[in-house]
Parts: C-alpha cells; structure tokens; sequence
C-alpha cells in the first residue's frame, strides 16, 4: 500500500487525478447528510452529471463507517475525460474534497476494488496497487510524497 504522507496540491493534485482516470473506471464523492443542506453542491453536481453513474445511500464507503444507523449520499461517477476535467478544475488538491467546500472523500476504483482511497478531513489518503508499472508512474509525479508500507 502506498501511504501518501502530504497533500497533493496543484501539479501534484492534477498528476495523481489524471493517473487515478487513467488506471480507475469509477470514483465515488460523498454528500453527508449531516453537513448542512446538499443542495449546496448542485453546481459541482451538475458539471459531473454527465459521469454520474448511481446514488446509494449507505453507512459506508471506501474512507469511513458511520456508526448509529447513519447514512450519507455515495455518489458514483465513470472514470472518463468529462470528470478528468471537472475534478481538475473543482478542486486544486486532494483534501480540498471536504465540507463547506465540496464534497467528501474523493476515492477511486478498478474494477470494484479500492485503488485511491480519501478520508480529507483526516488528511489521509492510500493507493492500494501492487503493480510495478503503476507503482513506477506514482514515483514519476514530481512532488508526491509518498511511503510504501508492506502489510
């Protein structure tokens, strides 16, 4: 697992979204219930809308498990070149995807696994690969900070 140790600001930011598109074929971003109305993210909502896949309201999802039968909205969007650059243009870093701001928990999948996983306002985020191809183009973003841990 790769542990990223700062957050990807800027060019950084912009490198790791345009491989998480490149390698994934799913992202989910999560609208929390108890966070103030979600009608405040309609403009984010609607230049996605066109990767929009699904909305489930679950308990859980790649970042978090809320505890006393809560729920949030988790949205799922397509991989494709319409959220490449909406999540590029939305956000200029990886923790930028939390509440007032935007919404949460930015996280990426391949083929229904866990591949960038985002809790923002723990400033925490993970790469679940083993693959050296894409383990060497995570080394070549100028500026990730980065950890390998062997589990």
């Amino acid at each position: 697992m790769i542990v990223i140790e700062k957050n990807p600001k800027k060019d950084v930011y912009k490198a790791l979204i345009d491989m998480a598109i490149d390698v994934c074929d799913e992202f989910q971003i999560i609208l929390r219930k108890d966070m103030g109305p979600i009608t405040t993210f309609d403009p984010v909502m609607k230049r996605l809308e066109h990767s929009f896949k699904e909305m489930k309201e679950e308990s859980e999802w790649a970042s978090t498990i809320l505890g006393d039968n809560q729920t949030a909205y988790v949205h799922y969007f397509h991989a494709d070149e319409n959220a490449r650059h909406a999540l590029k243009d939305l956000s200029n870093s990886l923790y930028g995807w939390v509440y007032p701001d935007l919404p949460e928990d930015l996280s990426f999948f391949l083929s229904g696994k866990e591949w960038l996983v985002t809790s923002s306002h723990e400033k925490e985020s993970y790469i679940h690969t083993e693959n050296p191809i894409e383990i060497a183009k995570i080394s070549g973003i100028k500026g990730l900070k980065f950890h390998i841990e062997t589990e």
